[in-house]
């Protein structure tokens, strides 16, 4: 672990272009001398945690996060051990994914802890100051959110360290999941304040997705009044809303919308700001015929039949999501499942799609504020924000419903309305049925996967232990 700090500690902030670095002397003096000398530099630096998310998102979360559920499986004659391990919930700590996402996380962190700790060196306005410390603070969080759902307990780092000694001297232990909360909450909680008032794109952190990220903080921790009072009051900013067109959101004609709260970006044309969900989310046939010069898909992480058969007849959401067959080069189709969300049809180029990842988005805040509700035992004042969703889904109000009925009910909704979008893990874990839900899934496909209970926390990735043995690794790995 300290050698992983060391190596972010050092890492140049990469430009707006992500293609330039900086050249520092000495290595270890992260841009002191040379850099963090006017605002421009301050916001080439953000700009450079936002680029780390792009790879952080760009499949990589999408593993834990969709392929060990039951929402997709491989489907593709070719695949690696390190997707198998994922698809048959088998993941060990040699898992190359689990170590990107460690590395992108705590890199991201780094990035964030150096603007913190320099952003009273230079006079700036005190607006630019605002939000430069407030973006910080909120993709700080962003990524010890993922760190502690992912593996559990993790080590806080929230200092920049100028020196090596500074690095040997800190305690690098992994602190206990209940200081990592606090950590987040409280960046979420400042963030937003620094935030308000200012206005960027749904690209970057703003006050509205602060405090959204806090709501679902606040549900997972099961502190219901919390979460109801904070996403309450995201939804009386009255600064998002549902769009009509559910499929708008999700094929690069509508990104930004009103509905978006935080999406990542990505860009094609052979920029190297592209990202996989074409050819990832596609079957991985040799001759399919649906993208241009009939690119290929690898098939990493396709609807399982099971997804495609839970949603309602009716729903509008099921043919903007998925299909069951693909058009071949020889003029015919092939019946087989395939995801639509985030799919660039017009890229012919492998891992050069340019369809935003939309991180956080308005139906979510409506569900989360409903669960919240119904968890608070006021099932019925929640019924009407679960609905909304439904309503824009071609579906019928539900109404009547217990509070258990209404927790199954909201499990299914929030499947079908969050698919491919990094939800269904980490759903299951909150609510505690990862391990109910998921071996009855592998159950009914006659398979011999299983999840247990340490597998319900990733392991640890070898190379950190190796670095670090005193990190240790979670039980049961």
């Amino acid at each position: 672990m300290k050698k992983i700090v060391y190596i972010i500690s050092i890492i140049l902030v990469s430009l707006t272009s992500c293609k330039d670095f900086l050249s520092l002397s000495p290595e270890y003096q992260i841009n002191e001398i040379n850099y963090y000398q006017s605002e421009g530099d301050y916001e080439t630096a953000v700009i450079g945690i936002y680029n780390l998310l792009q790879g952080l998102h760009n499949l990589t979360i999408m593993y834990p996060a969709e392929l060990l559920t039951d929402n997709t499986e491989i489907n593709s004659y070719t695949w690696g051990s390190v997707v198998a391990e994922f698809d048959e919930a088998e993941v060990t700590s040699a898992n190359s994914t689990i170590n990107s996402i460690w590395t992108s996380c705590f890199t991201a962190i780094a990035y964030s802890n150096n603007i913190l700790s320099r952003i009273d060196d230079i006079e700036m306005s005190e607006s630019k100051q605002n939000q430069f410390q407030g973006e910080a603070l909120f993709l700080r969080a962003y990524c010890y959110f993922y760190l502690v759902r992912l593996y559990g307990d993790v080590p806080v780092v929230n200092v920049a360290f100028r020196s090596p000694d500074e690095i040997s001297s800190f305690d690098m232990s992994r602190q206990p999941v209940s200081a990592i909360y606090t950590v987040i909450k409280d960046d979420l909680t400042n963030a937003a304040t620094l935030l308000d008032g200012i206005e960027l794109s749904r690209g970057r952190a703003s006050k509205g997705a602060a405090k959204t990220l806090l709501g679902k903080v606040y549900l997972t921790l099961n502190e219901y009044e919390n979460a109801a009072g904070i996403l309450k009051e995201v939804i009386d900013m009255n600064a998002y809303s549902l769009v009509d067109d559910y499929g708008s959101l999700f094929d690069g004609t509508n990104e930004e919308s009103d509905e978006s709260i935080f999406e990542i970006g990505y860009l094609s044309g052979d920029l190297g700001e592209g990202n996989s969900f074409s050819s990832s989310y596609t079957p991985g046939l040799f001759n399919m015929a649906i993208f241009p010069n009939n690119m290929n898909g690898n098939g990493y992480m396709c609807p399982t039949q099971d997804l495609f058969d839970s949603y309602e007849e009716g729903d509008e959401r099921k043919t903007a999501s998925v299909i069951d067959s693909v058009l071949l080069t020889d003029g015919t189709y092939e019946y087989t499942l395939c995801g639509l969300k985030f799919v660039d049809f017009s890229t012919g180029t492998s891992g050069d799609g340019g369809v935003n990842y939309t991180a956080l988005r308005y139906a979510d805040v409506l569900l989360m504020y409903a669960e919240a509700l119904n968890e608070s035992n006021q099932t019925s004042d929640a019924l009407p924000y679960l609905n909304e969703v439904r309503e824009r889904a071609g579906l019928e109000d539900l109404s009547g419903l217990s509070k258990e009925e209404f927790f199954l009910a909201m499990e299914k909704e929030r499947r079908v309305e969050f698919f491919h979008e990094g939800h269904r893990w980490f759903d299951l874990l909150r609510t505690d049925r990862a391990k109910a839900v998921l071996n009855a899934y592998f159950e009914s496909t006659g398979s011999s996967y299983s999840l247990d209970d340490y597998e319900l926390l990733m392991p640890i990735p070898d190379d950190e232990l190796e670095i670090s043995p005193e990190l240790e690794q979670n039980d049961g790995y």
